[in-house]
C-alpha cells in the first residue's frame, strides 16, 4: 500500500440500517456527531443508513420498495399531469 495516504484514525462506530433497524458495529473514520448505547453497555458513534445488506433486495431476495422521505411522492408531484 502506499504511504501516507490511508486514514490513521479509524474507531468503532454503530451503523443502523433506517428502514429497517437493524444495527451492526465496524471500524470507520465516519464523522457523526449522534451517539448509541450498544450491547457491551457502551457508547459509539451512530451513522444512520438508508439501506443495508439486511434490506437491500439482491442480498433480501425480495424486491421492496424502499421509500426514504418520501422521495416517491416527491417526484409524483413534481411530474404530475397539469389539469
Amino acid at each position: 500500500m502506499k504511504q501516507g495516504i490511508h486514514p490513521e484514525s479509524y474507531r468503532f462506530v454503530v451503523f443502523k440500517d433506517m428502514s429497517n433497524g437493524h444495527t451492526f458495529m465496524s471500524r470507520s473514520t465516519a464523522n457523526t456527531k449522534e451517539t448509541i448505547q450498544w450491547e457491551d453497555g457502551k457508547e459509539y458513534p451512530l451513522v444512520k443508513l438508508e439501506i443495508s445488506n439486511t434490506s437491500h433486495p439482491f442480498y433480501t431476495g425480495k424486491n421492496v420498495l424502499v421509500d426514504t422521505a418520501g422521495r416517491i411522492d416527491k417526484f409524483k408531484k413534481r411530474y404530475a399531469k397539469k389539469d
